[in-house]
């Protein structure tokens, strides 16, 4: 067994040798790719998010019952997202977008998006 990690490497050092690319698959859902926010004890953390024109946020449902995001100018509305499940949106404009969970009224956040 502990000659196994010692295998692997030397499997990619002569695959390298040999001019062959490694590549080391990473799962693209497990990482958003840019700034998110996680839905956990019925809030939005952070509350207030500021980014820049054409950043994608992610929502992730880390609470254990069903939640949504919904502007509140309907530029944007996730379906019910189940615990674990994400919810991404690019925003292209500036300015302040509120946003809430429709099954929750209660939890509200919002995105600030500056100029680039």
């Amino acid at each position: 067994m502990s000659r196994f990690p010692a295998l692997v490497g030397a499997l990619a050092l002569a695959f390298c040798s040999a001019g062959a690319a490694v590549v080391t698959p990473v799962a693209a859902a497990t990482v958003p790719a840019g700034p998110t926010v996680r839905i956990d004890n019925f809030t939005f953390g952070p509350t207030v998010l500021t980014v820049g024109v054409g950043t994608t946020v992610t929502w992730v449902n880390q609470d254990d019952i069903p939640h949504t995001v919904v502007a509140n100018d309907k530029s944007f509305k996730s379906k019910v997202l189940d615990t674990d499940e994400r919810f991404s949106f690019t925003f292209t404009k500036p300015g302040e977008f509120g946003y809430f969970c429709s099954l929750h009224p209660h939890m509200i956040g919002k995105v600030v998006v500056k100029p680039s």
